[in-house]
C-alpha cells in the first residue's frame, strides 16, 4: 500500500500553510484539537470546518464521534459522515462502547477510525469488525514508559499476519527519525503535526546546498 500522509491539525491557517504542498492525503482531528484551535465541537462547527478542509482538495477528513451512550455516538458519528459523504471518516474510540458505534457504521459504509489505542491486541478489534485504520499514540506509549516504536511494528505484523486490510494509522509521532524507522519495517500511515512538517524540512544541509545553488545561479 502506497504511503499515506495526514496533517493532525484542526487550524485552517496550518491546513493554508501545508495543504497545497502535496504531501498529505487527508486531515485528522479531534476534539482536543478542535479546543486548541478555537473550534467549536458542534455538527454546526464541523460542517463549516469540513467545508474549508475538504475545498484544499484533501481526499479524507477524519472527524471524531462523542456521545454519552453507544445511541448518541452512532447518532453523530451518522451524522458527521452526512457532512461529506466519502470524504469523512468517522473516529471512535477502541471501547465497547466505540466498537458498537464502529459495527453499525461500517454496516452502513462509513469509512472508520479507531483511535486511542495503546496495546497491540487492540488490533485484534479493528482487524474484526473491518474498520479502516486504526490508530496507536506512539509518543504517549512511550511516555509511559514502553517501547513504543516496537509495540507498533508488533501490531502492524499482526495485522499483516491475519492478512487485514486494517491501516495502521501511527499518531501522536515526536521526531522525523520515528517516521523513518517505522517505513523502514513497513509502516505506510502516520498522521503528523504542522511542527513535524516543518522538521521534515528542517536539514540545514540541504537548506545550504539550496542556497548555494540560488548564489551560483546569479553570479
Amino acid at each position: 500500500m502506497a504511503l499515506r500522509l495526514f496533517l493532525d491539525s484542526a487550524d485552517p491557517q496550518a491546513w493554508q500553510q501545508w495543504l497545497p504542498s502535496g504531501l498529505f492525503h487527508g486531515v485528522t482531528t479531534n476534539p482536543t484539537l478542535l479546543r486548541r484551535a478555537a473550534q467549536a465541537c458542534s455538527l454546526d462547527g464541523l460542517a463549516a470546518l469540513s467545508r474549508t478542509a475538504l475545498a484544499h482538495g484533501i481526499a479524507e477528513l477524519h472527524l471524531q464521534a462523542w456521545g454519552a451512550t453507544a445511541a448518541d455516538m452512532l447518532l453523530c458519528g451518522q451524522a458527521l459522515a452526512a457532512l461529506a459523504p466519502g470524504r469523512i471518516t468517522v473516529k471512535v474510540p477502541v471501547t465497547q462502547q466505540g466498537a458498537a458505534v464502529a459495527k453499525e457504521l461500517v454496516r452502513a459504509g462509513v469509512a472508520v477510525t479507531f483511535t486511542a489505542c495503546y496495546e497491540p491486541h487492540q488490533v485484534l478489534i479493528a482487524a474484526a469488525l473491518g474498520v479502516d485504520y486504526i490508530a496507536p499514540y506512539l509518543g504517549r506509549i512511550q511516555d509511559l514508559g514502553r517501547d513504543g516504536v516496537t509495540e507498533v511494528i508488533a501490531m502492524q505484523r499482526c495485522l499483516e499476519g491475519l492478512g487485514s486490510s486494517v491501516r495502521l494509522l501511527v499518531a501522536s509521532l515526536r521526531q522525523p527519525s520515528q517516521l523513518s524507522s517505522l517505513a523502514a519495517e513497513g509502516l505506510n500511515t502516520f498522521t503528523i503535526s504542522p511542527a513535524l512538517a516543518a522538521d521534515l524540512f528542517g536539514c540545514k544541509a540541504t537548506a545550504a546546498a539550496s542556497s548555494q545553488f540560488e548564489s551560483d545561479a546569479r553570479s
